[in-house]
């Protein structure tokens, strides 16, 4: 009874396996990108980064103040502005500065990039599930711990386990995924996975923004993190109940007619790898800036304006659907093109991206968030789009351990040049430095994507395979029978095999 019940609802178990794993990887990158959001309130809680004017009013528009609080650059100028008699401007921590940046990027990418390679060595050797159940309730109880921290120094070291635990999240879902799926879905559902990304980030707004100002049980900013870790530990214990798949063969893998052993070290030096995980690099650069300062942006320029439901819109629907529209039209392309199409896809959604994204950032508000959603449309077909490609380029027992030094080479570049974001900030100011390394490395992206494009291989085309291959090893070959009469039968039956070589004979006579 319950084994066929089990066999009429196996169906489900792979669209349940993608869930399990995509949530777990949504609430990695919710603690993740979460810190951008709460940064101003973390700041003023333990003392971090820059302190500035800022406005302190709710009820006043920015057209209506005589004096702008950005102008002031003390403390006494700053508190003496007011209107009608009232102050509107406050001297406190604004959540920026070199501690953020280093907070935000550098603490969590040296720990994730280096982790990820050993973990992607790890998957490849051992229970790819087991591991990733142990990465998700590592991150997870970090994700708590950070709800609990005193000091700024606490939020570092926290930062780093996070990062230890989410970084075989990739790795060792990528693989798992690969085999769980066939080739004609994969584009999709890597999509869907390494939307995660996107879907932490965006979840992240309205959790970072809206949360705090509910003050659950006088916690403020730290009810956000007790409440994402508290879901991180129902989700490891969830992906515990998945099974561990057999390993595959996938892509270009089965092309290969040499029997010779692969080194990783010519796997991983590939031309086409190097060029696609440089542009791969250069792309997530981009992102991490806009990721790590678009919600600060925003309330810097727009302080009067509300816009956390905006961007959580953005980022979820609109950057939803453009991963999965990414993920089907690579999918529909591969089997015509081959794997040079995934990366056709890439180069388009990227260039077209780009001058949206400009937009994004010199735009007032209505406008800034309409270019953001189309450039969102594009821009985030990207990141699953990318891992296809590889896994379906690396032979099979060096899969994961591509994956994880793609992701080491890939965050280490992307990951840490958001730092210069600050200084460049400081000299010719914060839109402009988001003009430089927000939209210019969209752009710079996509003409490296284009260029890996021509490294790839077409479709590959199958050479069609007889039905009998091969002549029985037992029996009579009746090629050569005569009649009674001596003679050779005018009429030849359709052989049921290829002829035979030369050599082989069997004169035979009924």
């Amino acid at each position: 009874m319950l084994r066929a019940v089990a066999q009429k609802l196996q169906f489900l178990y792979k669209p349940y396996a993608l869930a399990v794993v995509s949530v777990g990887y949504v609430l990695g990158e919710l603690g993740h990108y979460l810190i951008g959001v709460t940064s101003k309130a973390t700041a003023e809680d333990l003392h971090y980064g820059d302190i500035s004017c800022q406005l302190n009013s709710t009820t006043l528009a920015i057209v209506d103040l005589p004096v702008q609080c950005e102008k002031a650059k003390n403390e006494s100028f700053c508190l003496s502005l007011e209107l009608n008699g009232s102050h509107y401007c406050e001297w406190n921590y604004n959540g920026l500065g070199l501690d953020y940046q280093i907070l935000a990027g550098p603490s969590f990418i040296a720990v994730f990039t280096i982790v990820g390679v050993l973990l992607g060595i790890a998957a490849d050797k051992y229970n790819r599930v087991k591991l990733l159940t142990t990465c998700t309730l590592i991150f997870s109880i970090a994700i708590i711990l950070m709800g609990a921290v005193k000091e700024y120094w606490h939020l570092v070291i926290l930062r780093m386990i996070l990062a230890a635990g989410e970084a075989g999240c990739n790795p060792l879902a990528t693989g798992l995924l690969s085999d769980w799926f066939p080739e004609k879905q994969r584009g999709l559902v890597m999509s869907i996975f390494n939307w995660g990304i996107y879907g932490g980030y965006g979840i992240a707004f309205p959790v970072g923004r809206y949360i705090p100002r509910l003050n659950i049980g006088n916690l403020g900013w730290r009810a956000c993190y007790y409440g994402a870790g508290i879901i991180g530990l129902i989700m490891a214990a969830l992906t515990f109940t998945l099974s561990e798949p057999e390993r595959k063969t996938i892509g270009e893998e089965g092309t290969s007619t040499s029997g010779k052993k692969t080194r990783i070290w010519k796997v991983i030096l590939q031309p086409r790898i190097i060029l696609l995980c440089i542009a791969a690099s250069i792309r997530h650069c981009g992102g991490m800036c806009f990721a790590y300062n678009c919600d600060l942006y925003y309330r810097d320029y727009f302080p009067d304006y509300d816009l956390g439901w905006w961007l959580f819109a953005v980022t979820i629907v609109i950057g939803s659907i453009g991963v999965v529209v990414g993920g089907v039209i690579s999918d529909k392309f591969v089997a015509k093109m081959g794997i040079r199409s995934r990366v056709a896809v890439l180069a388009i959604s990227q260039i077209v991206a780009t001058p949206f994204a400009f937009g994004s950032v010199y735009f007032n508000p209505l406008w800034a968030m309409i270019t953001l959603g189309i450039s969102y449309f594009f821009a985030e077909m990207w990141f699953g789009i990318v891992f296809a490609v590889v896994v379906e380029i690396v032979p099979l027992h060096f899969r994961s351990t591509t994956i994880g030094a793609f992701l080491f080479v890939m965050n280490n570049i992307g990951g840490n040049l958001p730092i210069l974001v600050e200084p460049t900030r400081r000299a010719i100011g914060f839109r402009e430095s988001l003009y430089i390394f927000y939209a210019g490395f969209y752009g710079l992206s996509s003409i490296l994507f284009f260029s890996t494009m021509f490294l790839m291989d077409g479709a590959v085309k199958e050479e069609p395979k007889s039905e009998i291959s091969k002549i029985p090893d037992s029996g009579y070959d009746n090629i050569t029978f005569t009649n009674d009469e001596g003679r050779v039968p005018t009429l030849e039956l359709p052989r049921l095999y290829p002829p035979p070589p030369p050599h082989r004979f069997e004169n035979s006579r009924l």
